[in-house]
């Protein structure tokens, strides 16, 4: 079994079968109050496969949202069905925990929002990186003034795509897919957890290879893809708070040496770990100095516990689903909140469409910085 039964714990049910539900199965024993009800999948004998793996029940989809004890569907479908059913499960009543992005466009979003709102339910919405030791420890050190105010900064998400190692890579290169909604919501989010919302966006896109060739095991090695979305983007950030950030997102890229964020203020600049993930050493620089590193293996939701049989990554996925869970039953600040996944959607698109007009795009939607989660609170959220 995945978790044993709490008494205060939410009946979770997932969505969604595929590649990464395995690690939401895994890490819903890490924490407090979730207690995995059901999973389902459009293929029955995918969620019957992981079903019988993590000793949980397979159900079909409809009948996984009418259950009276799920409390939290976790939506783990393809970026194109994530709309669909995340507002199939709010109107069933169910809170909801969605993998990134949000939707595949800002319209989506926000009837995903305002449903949610409606209902008087909560929908949270990956990344929950920036909740994990590094990202905790950073936002401590911009709050406190480390490096003074940000002025500016670097992201870069650089690869070769995901064909050499993703069993059926095809919805990567399809619409929603694509390095900047697909990889963009950890560095946006973590940008925004940083330094506020974003007001202003500059791009430019394009696509390098118009074919992607399957060189992953599994049924599809040896097919091609053609690719549907932008592969490589620049793109110039302005945040309301005044600092700009230049941000590159390419699945064009066979090597580079950049760091992936940077952030440059009056007094300093800080280095910060990738935000794919949720620990890693934070560096800070005062005034041109030589970096001093700042380790975050030993705080919560630091160490290394990836892959089981051998860790060396902190891969916590499914502390958003817990954060979410404390919100609905102690009314804790929900950081995770879809107001913050809609406003990177937005600014994610918004990108995308900047490169297609060779225009700036100016971003509608305002959010708050997350509250910051306490290394106190990071640790009340895992089981004993």
């Amino acid at each position: 079994m995945v978790n044993s039964v709490a008494p205060d714990a939410i009946g979770v049910g997932i969505v969604g079968c595929g590649n990464i539900s395995g690690t939401y199965l895994t890490n819903a024993s890490l924490f407090k109050g979730l207690e995995i009800r059901a999973v389902a999948d459009l293929r029955p004998e995918v969620a019957e496969a992981q079903a019988r793996k993590y000793g949980v029940e397979a159900a079909p989809v409809d009948a996984l949202l009418a259950r009276d004890d799920v409390g939290i569907v976790v939506n783990l479908t393809q970026p194109s069905a994530h709309a669909t059913v995340s507002l199939a499960a709010l109107s069933a009543g169910k809170h909801v925990f969605s993998e990134k992005p949000l939707a595949v466009s800002v319209e989506l979003g926000r009837a995903i929002v305002a449903e949610a709102e409606k209902r008087n339910l909560l929908v949270g919405c990956a990344p929950d990186t920036f909740l994990g030791a590094a990202g905790r420890h950073a936002r401590r050190l911009v709050d406190g003034g480390a490096i003074g105010k940000p002025l500016s900064g670097t992201a870069f998400i650089m690869s070769h795509g995901m064909e050499h190692w993703h069993p059926d890579p095809e919805f990567f290169f399809k619409p929603g897919g694509g390095p900047v909604l697909d990889m963009g919501p950890y560095y946006v989010t973590a940008l925004v957890n940083l330094l506020g919302p974003v007001s202003k966006v500059l791009s430019l896109t394009g696509t390098g290879f118009p074919e992607r060739l399957v060189t992953a095991e599994g049924p599809k090695k040896g097919s091609r893809i053609k690719v549907e979305v932008p592969t490589s983007a620049l793109a110039l950030l302005q945040f309301a708070g005044g600092a700009q950030v230049v941000f590159g997102a390419s699945w064009d890229v066979w090597r580079h040496s950049h760091p992936p964020l940077e952030i440059y203020g009056e007094k300093g600049s800080m280095r910060v770990p990738d935000p794919n993930f949720f620990a890693g050493d934070v560096e800070i620089t005062e005034n041109g100095g030589e970096w001093q590193r700042h380790e975050t293996a030993h705080l919560p939701l630091g160490a290394a516990n990836w892959p089981a049989d051998g860790p060396r990554l902190a891969n916590y996925r499914a502390l958003g689903v817990a954060e979410l869970a404390s919100a609905v039953r102690n009314g804790t600040p929900h950081r995770t909140s879809g107001r913050l996944a809609l406003h990177v959607l937005e600014v994610l698109e918004a990108i995308l469409v900047a490169g297609n007009r060779e225009a700036a795009v100016s971003i509608a939607s305002a959010v708050d910085q997350p509250p910051p989660l306490s290394d106190q609170e990071a640790e009340a959220l895992r089981r004993a």
